[in-house]
């Protein structure tokens, strides 16, 4: 079929055309949770383009990018990090087959393995909200804790049965590599801060901010203090068969996970390509002579730190990933 000059300009000028040509494909996607984590990447990129998505909420309804690079805003918890990753994921405006996604935000740390301000690269993530749950005055008196493993009868059993979402190993050579274009980043840190880490007897918990690996847990629950901190250490011990080592905790990265591998499902994702960076803005539990309520209230002078290191932190694997994009485009490089 001969198509003619005016017939040619009509179809180019359709919505099919439009929405062809308006296709965002970024080298990277960075989910945030909220305004406090986004604004360091509005405040220090370029990202004038706006994305409207369908779906995304309210308060966060568009992407922010440039040519390389996206940025996204979730809301919290469970809940609205899938709804909003999964309506990006599968928006016909967005196209994230060869992108790869990196989740920045702030958590808890555990001071054996970090201190406030501190980033940390996982290479697990774990759901340390789907349990069985009864109430500490009612459980045996032999036992330990009221948290349960999914269909276990009493604590430490294992067996049982699971949602499908409790474990997500990411990409060991991404993780790893993302660390080592990371570890010298110089991290932020605040008077306050360093103040209050002075209180912990832990000898990560005292020093400055550094970057490391480890994993993360996940629950809507904000939990906190040593007793939980403890329990969710055990808990995550037999969701990963002593191999997870826990250290940071957070709200959204399990729900956030599961959306991107039902579209990696879809083919609209590599799951490859997924890397998960929280960097510590409070401790999960009290220190020596402090109560966990007086914890939980304390303002211990992570938080501003922490939100700036992970843009510091996420932005460096970032940059280094666009800069030397021919040997990133085909999957994670050898060293």
């Amino acid at each position: 079929m001969k198509y003619t000059t005016a017939l040619l300009t009509a179809l180019l000028a359709s919505p099919l055309a439009a929405m062809a040509q308006d296709v965002t494909a970024p080298k990277i996607l960075v989910i945030t949770m909220f305004d406090g984590e986004t604004r360091p990447w509005l405040d220090n990129l370029d990202l004038s383009k706006t994305v409207a998505i369908a779906g995304l909420p309210e308060s966060a309804p568009a992407l922010s990018c440039n040519d390389d690079l996206c940025v996204m805003t979730t809301t919290m918890g469970f809940g609205n990090a899938a709804s909003s990753v999964a309506a990006v994921a599968l928006s016909d405006k967005v196209d994230l087959s060869g992108s790869y996604i990196l989740i920045a935000g702030i958590a808890g740390v555990d001071p054996e393995l970090g201190t406030l301000g501190s980033a940390h690269w996982a290479r697990q993530v774990l759901d340390g909200g789907l349990m069985h749950y009864i109430d500490a005055r009612e459980i045996p008196q032999d036992w330990a804790s009221g948290w349960l493993k999914l269909g276990t009868s009493q604590p430490g059993q294992d067996g049982g049965w699971t949602a499908g979402t409790e474990v997500f190993a990411l990409n060991a050579d991404l993780a790893e590599r993302a660390f080592q274009l990371t570890r010298d980043v110089e991290l932020a840190d605040s008077e306050r801060a360093r103040e209050y880490r002075a209180a912990y007897s832990q000898t990560a918990a005292q020093g400055d901010p550094f970057v490391s690996l480890c994993d993360t847990v996940s629950a809507d629950t904000y939990w906190h203090g040593k007793i939980a901190a403890e329990m969710i250490e055990n808990h995550v011990a037999q969701l990963s068969a002593g191999k997870a080592e826990y250290c940071t905790s957070q709200m959204e990265d399990n729900a956030t996970l599961t959306a991107l591998s039902r579209a990696a499902t879809a083919g609209r994702v590599d799951l490859d390509r997924i890397a998960v960076l929280r960097t510590a803005s409070n401790f999960d539990r009290q220190h020596d002579g402090q109560t966990a309520a007086e914890s939980l209230g304390a303002n211990s002078g992570g938080f501003g730190p922490a939100t700036e290191n992970a843009f510091r932190v996420g932005n460096t694997f970032a940059q280094a990933v666009i800069a030397n994009w021919d040997d990133w485009k085909d999957g994670v490089p050898a060293k």
